[in-house]
């Protein structure tokens, strides 16, 4: 199968978790720990990102996603083709960060 950046997806979670309570931010805690153990990466602090080879990998992630949800809070999930990921731009103060090259995908033969 050829890689193709309309077939290769990127999952974005957003989420706005309440930490009022001891068990809000543990819940808090968890839910952010489990994105991280699903091989998303914190792309800024409630915004994590993962890249998935296909858009049925990133159905996987979905339903991952949808199970790890903490009892309150607001999460949102969108889903993105790698060709517009690819049109990003990301500043650090006023300046432009370049780009980070996507994960190296393995292909047999």
């Amino acid at each position: 199968m050829e890689l193709n950046g309309y077939r290769i997806m990127w999952l974005f979670v957003f989420f706005d978790l309440p930490t009022d309570t001891k068990k809000d931010r543990k819940n808090a805690s968890a839910f952010r720990n489990n994105l991280l153990k699903d091989g998303f990466a914190m792309m800024q602090y409630s915004v994590y990102i993962r890249h998935c080879a296909s858009g049925e990998s990133a159905d996987v992630h979905e339903k991952r996603v949808h199970k790890l949800l903490p009892p309150l809070g607001k999460v949102s999930i969108l889903r993105i083709t790698d060709k517009q990921f690819g049109n990003i731009l990301n500043f650090w103060g006023k300046a432009l960060v370049p780009k980070e090259p996507p994960p190296t995908q393995l292909e047999l033969f």
